[in-house]
């Protein structure tokens, strides 16, 4: 078995929660007496190129919550998609660790859009933990396209079989494991560990 030397990571759902999903889009819809139906018509339109950095989030917010006059304001709105955003600590716990014991490379490969991304990575420390950010915001393309895994494996210069994947949705690892990476389905952290146990990873306290 090819040692893993590069450990590649989802982050809304395994390390934080979603940072504006479909959940997070209708806690704001009952919070600012907003359609909810409009609103996922409108996110859908808009969703590629905002999570593409193709899109501000100024730009977002106006083509799907802002097109009209609001009683509350666009900083309140923002505030209020920043605040969706929690820690999963276990997880992210199993993160610090293989950071700390400084045997892999460590790299981000997420769908987000740029000013939550930034915001995301500035208020969990992830800085602590990655080296690389292959954020679709920066990139420009987004998973399960095939072009983000191909460019992670040019940039880092990692053969795929000594890389591994970590994502919660089984459609995002389809692609990685044809390609010869191996891959995690995340369910839990308790899972996550025995799976990293299986693949040969071993966290710092081991």
């Amino acid at each position: 078995m090819v040692e893993i030397t590069t450990l590649f990571w989802d982050v809304g759902g395994v390390i934080l929660t979603n940072g504006w999903d479909r959940a997070a889009r209708e806690r704001a819809a009952a919070e600012f007496g907003l359609n909810l139906e409009d609103l996922e018509d409108r996110h859908r339109v808009a969703d590629q190129l905002f999570e593409t950095g193709q899109m501000t989030l100024d730009e977002y917010l106006e083509r799907t919550v802002f097109y009209c006059a609001r009683s509350f304001s666009k900083e309140r709105f923002k505030e209020f998609m920043f605040a969706q955003s929690r820690d999963l600590p276990e997880s992210h716990g199993v993160v610090g660790e293989l950071a700390k014991s400084m045997k892999y490379l460590m790299a981000t490969l997420n769908n987000e859009s740029l000013e939550l991304n930034e915001h995301r990575i500035q208020e969990f420390g992830l800085r602590e933990h990655f080296t690389l950010f292959f954020s679709s915001c920066y990139i420009h393309v987004r998973k399960p396209d095939a072009a983000i895994f191909h460019l992670a494996l040019q940039v880092t210069q990692r053969r795929p079989q000594e890389c591994l994947f970590i994502d919660d949705r089984p459609r995002n690892l389809e692609y990685p494991r044809r390609l010869g990476m191996c891959t995690i389905q995340f369910q839990n952290a308790a899972q996550l560990r025995a799976e990293l146990g299986r693949q040969g990873v071993m966290l710092a306290a081991s």
